[in-house]
């Protein structure tokens, strides 16, 4: 299942556009030393990349949990289930409810810090940057650490994100050279693949879970679940 976590963050990039594509075209790169440019933005994606980790190390100790108490399929169903409201459900219905105002002081330290370190050039600032901006909330990433807790294993769990992270990086480093990639249209079309995309990772995992005994896909019961008893033919 891994593998969903860098086709979603490929296709999920688009929505990034939207919401981090200004934070990527108003980072505090070289625009004349090309070298350094790399190197600056390298250190942005190196941030996200370890905020994702870290997001992957938390969630996947709850997954973890999770399978150590013997809800494993359960569990792959549940979050299968919540991927695919989250694909549907528009945005605004969620913005409504607000799920982040008891977190609201710290995002609102997080984008003070954000805009501190963006009249810095360091190495280091630009890697700040990539860090704090990994923690603001986003619905994408939300999809992504429901798929971290699925994988059930600390180690699973940041590759899960991290992967998801490196699928993002190809078009957030093409927009800080080029501020318009893809025509509207085009663009538009992506938008609208990304539920599609996010309603298929969440019924693999729904599958996953069923225990169908498809190898690959959806393993048996016998090898989703720890028995106190050895199972011998």
């Amino acid at each position: 299942m891994l593998y969903t976590a860098f086709i979603f963050g490929l296709i999920s990039s688009f929505h990034c556009v939207g919401m981090c594509g200004p934070i990527a075209m108003m980072l505090p790169v070289d625009r004349k030393n090309e070298a350094k440019r790399v190197v600056q933005i390298s250190l942005y994606h190196l941030g996200k990349l370890t905020a994702y980790g870290l997001l992957g190390l938390i969630f996947g100790l709850l997954g973890k949990s999770f399978y150590l108490a013997g809800l494993q399929q359960q569990l792959s169903i549940i979050l299968g289930i919540l991927m695919i409201v989250v694909a549907v459900v528009p945005e605004k219905i969620f913005a409504k409810y607000n799920f982040s105002k008891p977190v609201y002081k710290i995002i609102t330290k997080i984008k003070s810090s954000l805009g501190q370190h963006f009249k810095n050039k360091s190495y280091r600032s630009l890697f700040t940057i990539g860090l704090l901006n990994g923690f603001l909330p986003c619905g994408m990433v939300y999809v992504a650490i429901f798929g971290a807790i699925a994988m059930q294993s600390v180690t699973l769990g940041i590759l899960y994100m991290i992967l998801f992270g490196i699928g993002t990086i190809p078009l957030l480093t093409a927009i800080v050279y080029l501020s318009t990639i893809f025509s509207f249209s085009f663009r538009k079309t992506i938008q609208n693949m990304i539920p599609i995309v996010a309603i298929l990772i969440g019924m693999l995992f729904i599958i996953r879970g069923l225990g169908l005994d498809i190898p690959y896909l959806s393993p048996s019961d016998l090898s989703l679940f720890i028995k106190s008893e050895a199972n011998c033919h």
